[in-house]
């Protein structure tokens, strides 16, 4: 959320990488801020220019924010690429990188719920174990209210992102983050701070009397009750991005967070690619199907014509084929069956007869091979 300290946290965790000589590589996907406290690796301000974006589209800040990651979204595939090669082990690079850290926009709703955003972490889960950070303003969620808007708010991203989650509780030199973690893990705890709440007039009502209409109170009772099972599958840790306190405790649960994502979300995600690929194979199959039978309907329809209008001769008319003939006249009906021309379109598709394919087109080459 905005003031949660992203930014600062961000170069933290990457001074805390540097001092333990692995260098990570770092993107900046923030159009529209004006200077980062780190050196990024890539950053879409090299790409893309946010100002004129916005004035060459005639958009407002956040709009602009998600015209510019649309433009940068199109990247994506040199983007992993260049990952990939840097990541991997080889004679020029003999000294990988181990951690990647992308540092999204300012704006959530921006990233995490746009067509780009979801583009951008679904290549990178494709490729890589990667792992959401979602980083809460400790001081500001010490009311049950705030703290529950949290939490449904992660709680929507997990299941939008469907990748890895560990909620980073920041500015720990501030305030202790251990009243956050006591209310995720006992109920009866966060019941006594709503009714704490309730009775401080924190939820509205008459000066004196507390409670207010019990509305809020009931809303935010029921939701931690729904949140529970959510609970158990978070990793929380406690950081100062000030003091650097708590950064060692945040690895340990990336490295946890990375197992569990090659465990059980990679699986899913193969799945999901399989599923895609499948389907797509199916579509281009229907497709060929439907081609190769308008073909055959063009061709019945052109050997039955004759030229000047004159009706083609009934069966009685017909010669017979003499009993030494073995029907090798008729081996050419053979290629027009759905199996060869499959075969030979695929072939051509390939490359397999470019020089065929680079004089004519496919109608073209199908022809040739029927009078050849």
């Amino acid at each position: 959320m905005a003031g949660s300290g992203k930014t600062t946290f961000m170069q933290r965790i990457n001074a805390h990488l540097h001092g333990q000589k692995e260098p990570p590589y770092v993107i900046n996907l923030d159009p529209a801020v004006l200077s980062v406290p780190f050196e990024a690796n890539i950053d879409i301000r090299d790409s893309v220019n946010y100002k004129e974006v916005q004035s060459q589209y005639n958009l407002g800040p956040n709009g602009a924010i998600l015209t510019s990651l649309n433009l940068f979204s199109t990247k994506v595939d040199q983007i992993v690429g260049l990952l990939e090669k840097r990541s991997t082990p080889t004679e020029e690079n003999k000294t990988p990188i181990k951690n990647i850290l992308v540092d999204t926009p300012g704006q959530i709703e921006v990233f995490v719920w746009s067509a780009s955003g979801q583009i951008l972490l679904e290549s990178l889960a494709s490729s890589f174990p990667t792992v959401i950070a979602y980083v809460i303003d400790t001081p500001r969620t010490a009311s049950t209210s705030t703290f529950m808007s949290n939490m449904l708010y992660a709680c929507s991203i997990l299941y939008k992102t469907k990748l890895p989650m560990i909620l980073v509780f920041n500015k720990t030199d501030v305030k202790d983050a251990s009243f956050a973690k006591e209310w995720m893990t006992d109920y009866e705890a966060f019941q006594e701070a709503l009714q704490n709440d309730e009775n401080g007039n924190a939820f509205g009502g008459v000066e004196g009397e507390g409670g207010g209409s019990g509305y809020m109170g009931s809303l935010l009772n029921s939701m931690s009750l729904m949140l529970e099972e959510f609970y158990a599958h978070l990793s929380v840790v406690g950081v100062s991005s000030m003091t650097g306190q708590g950064i060692d405790d945040f690895f340990v649960a990336v490295k946890e967070k990375s197992e569990e994502f090659q465990r059980d979300y990679q699986p899913e995600l193969e799945r999901k690619r399989n599923e895609r690929e499948e389907n797509k194979r199916r579509a281009r199959e229907k497709e060929l199907d439907k081609m190769m039978k308008g073909m055959s309907m063009a061709t019945g329809a052109s050997s039955s014509a004759t030229p000047g209008g004159v009706q083609p001769p009934n069966d009685d008319d017909l010669d017979v084929i003499s009993d030494g003939d073995d029907g090798d006249d008729f081996a050419d009906d053979d290629e027009m069956d759905r199996e060869g021309l499959q075969a030979r379109y695929e072939a051509a598709m390939q490359g397999e007869d470019e020089s065929t394919m680079a004089d004519a087109s496919f109608a073209k080459y199908i022809h040739t091979q029927r009078q050849g």
